[in-house]
This record gives C-alpha cells, structure tokens and sequence, in this order.
C-alpha cells in the first residue's frame, strides 16, 4: 500500500479553503437535470458542459478535487486536451466515480444496496493509470416507518469498507460515502439517531478491512429533519446536530469530511456548512469542508442553456458559486454575498 501518497493526496485534497466539486453524475441523471433546463441530451452536450466546468478560470483557487465519472474521465476539450489533465494544470486533483448506482436489496423492502465491487481493482489500476487519485462510492440509508434496518446497514457500510481497502492497495484516496437521504416527513433528531448509527457501523468496518483512515475522506450528509417534515431545523440547530454527531462517531485521525449537499439548496447548504465553521472554529480534529453537486453547478447550468454565448457568463456563476462555499469554510460568508449569483435568463434568439 502507497501509504505516504494515501496521506499527500488526503491532506492536499483538505487544505485552505478548498473544498470538491462532484461533477461525477452518471448519463441518466446528467440528462435529466439537462431535460428540466432544455438542454438536449446528448453525448456531445454533456462533453460540452463538462469542459465549460474544467475550463472555468481560476476554479483551481476553489477546487482541491473534482470527482469524474467514467464518460467524463476520458473526453476532451475542443482543442483535444484531455479533462483530467486540464484539471491537473488548474492545481485539482482529479477523482473518479467507482460504484454503478443503488439496487433494491433483496430481502430487505424498502432499502437499497450499492453495486460496483466486482471486478474493481481492475477498474482502480485503469484509473490511477488514467491520472485518477482519489475515488467515490455512495450508499443509501433511506428513513422510514420500519427503515434503516441493521442488516441494510451492516452490508452497506461492509461494501464500503471493501471498496475503501481496494482503493487503498491501488494508491487512490477512497471517499467513503454514506447518505442517509432527506426524503420522508422525519425529525431532525431521528436524522441524528440514524447517522451515529451508520457511522459507529462505518468505521467499525472500515477498522475490520484494515482500512487506514489517515487516507480516506469522509463525506456525510449533514444531520436534517426530513424535506416534508413539518418541523424544518434552524442553521445553528442544524449545525450543532452534525458536528456533535461527527464528533462522537469519526475519529480524529481522519483527515477531513466533505459534506454532500443532499439536495439542500445553494444557499442553505453553504449557510449549514458556514454556520459549523462559526460555532466550531478550533474545536474540531479534523477539516470540515464540501463536497458539492448540484449545489454549486445549478445556476451554471440553468444560465447555459447548451448556448455557447453563455458559456463564460456560466463559468462566472461557477466560480462564484465555489467562492461562496470557500467562504463559508473560513466562517466569513453571509446571505447577502448571494445576490451576485443568480442565474442569468439568457435565451437564443
């Protein structure tokens, strides 16, 4: 195991104010968000806008990584030079997308199990050949009536392990991922209850498969009531729910946790992360910081429309949506830096 270069791309992936960019949606879920803004679906639209993202100036003053996914890893410029090496010149590291999406578990109704395992530590050398220096695997924990069960649980967080062993043993930082999803009407304390339990699992598997921690990147979701529950949490509530519960359930020698945003808007995602950063400043043993989708490429997406005259108005709207996030990082942002950025209405005419 390349210990030395697991720990170098785990603390540069943490440092200053930086923060992820997940742009690793797979081709359904890229199309989809393509159809709700008018964007045909295509392959050359999504190769389009993912070199609208890596050629964003200065994102490298945001971004420490940016997670690829496997049609991305390999496309190109116009000009012909490849994305990830693109990104390695802005100063971001480059990471992949390893898991093939969520099934439903057998046996167990209601609750998904992740794919991907088979035949990954190929898929890992292929990768880090590529360039790619760190990884992402996504498992589901869904909040129901009768939901998440022990053995959901259990063989979510082993697949999770095991994925973070391969990565390891191929040089390559794995960011481990368990989301328990904001769907469903619960409490903001049955939120809390739910993820201790996932991440007391997590790295009991993780401790298990020999995994070590000071070359891996946690990436949680933020501890939220439920998006139809009646009772929505404030940011300082919602900020004292997460940090208490990552401080009683990751250890210290973790190097950094980078949130999801789960499906939070913009601005409330970074307000939570903010509010952390504020409230915790000095107190805690390991970076805090973002991991973001949706959540920073929204307004870049709706202001491209796949028109190439918008492109540079879109890449600004990125990079203020990053800047943000950095901001909030530091302890420094507040609501009205979010005035600047908001899409632009801009159709072809």
């Amino acid at each position: 195991m390349k210990t030395e270069e697991l720990i170098n791309t785990a603390t540069a992936l943490m440092a200053g104010d930086k923060g992820l960019l997940a742009m690793d949606e797979s081709t359904g879920t890229c199309n989809k968000r393509f159809e709700e803004v008018g964007i045909p679906q295509t392959v050359e639209y999504r190769r389009a806008y993912r070199e609208l993202i890596v050629t964003t100036p200065d994102l490298g003053t945001c971004l420490s990584g940016a997670i690829l996914y496997d049609e991305t890893i390999y496309q190109s410029t116009k000009k012909g030079d490849l994305f990830i090496d693109v990104l390695k010149k802005a100063g971001i590291i480059p990471g992949i997308k390893v898991d093939e999406g969520t099934v439903n578990m057998a046996n167990f109704p209601g609750e998904k199990i992740t794919e991907g395992l088979d035949g990954l530590r190929q898929r890992l050398e292929k990768y880090y050949d590529q360039g790619a220096r760190f990884a992402k695997w996504r498992a589901v924990i869904t909040i129901g009536e009768e939901t998440p069960t022990k053995g959901s649980i259990e063989a979510n967080m082993h697949e999770l392990a095991r994925y973070a062993a391969l990565c390891q043993e191929n040089g390559i930082v794995p960011i481990v991922e368990p989301e328990v999803l904001m769907d469903g009407d619960h409490s903001i304390k049955k939120c809390q209850k739910v993820t201790e339990k996932v991440l007391k699992m997590l790295f009991k598997q993780l401790e298990k498969q020999k995994v070590d921690l000071r070359g891996i990147i946690l990436k949680p979701n933020m501890v939220l009531p439920g998006l139809k529950s009646p009772k929505q949490a404030s940011i300082d509530k919602v900020a004292k729910a997460t940090v208490s519960t990552l401080l009683k359930c990751v250890p210290p020698t973790v190097p950094g946790i980078a949130f999801l945003s789960g499906g939070q808007p913009a601005e409330l995602a970074t307000a939570h992360l903010n509010a952390m950063h504020v409230k915790y400043k000095g107190k805690l043993p390991w970076a805090l910081t973002f991991s973001f989708a949706r959540a920073i490429q929204q307004p870049a997406m709706e202001t491209w429309k796949g028109l190439d005259k918008n492109v540079k108005a879109a890449q600004k709207l990125l990079y203020e949506r990053a800047s943000l996030d950095n901001a909030a990082r530091r302890g420094e942002y507040t609501p009205d830096m979010e005035q600047a950025n908001k899409p632009l209405i801009l159709t072809e005419k």
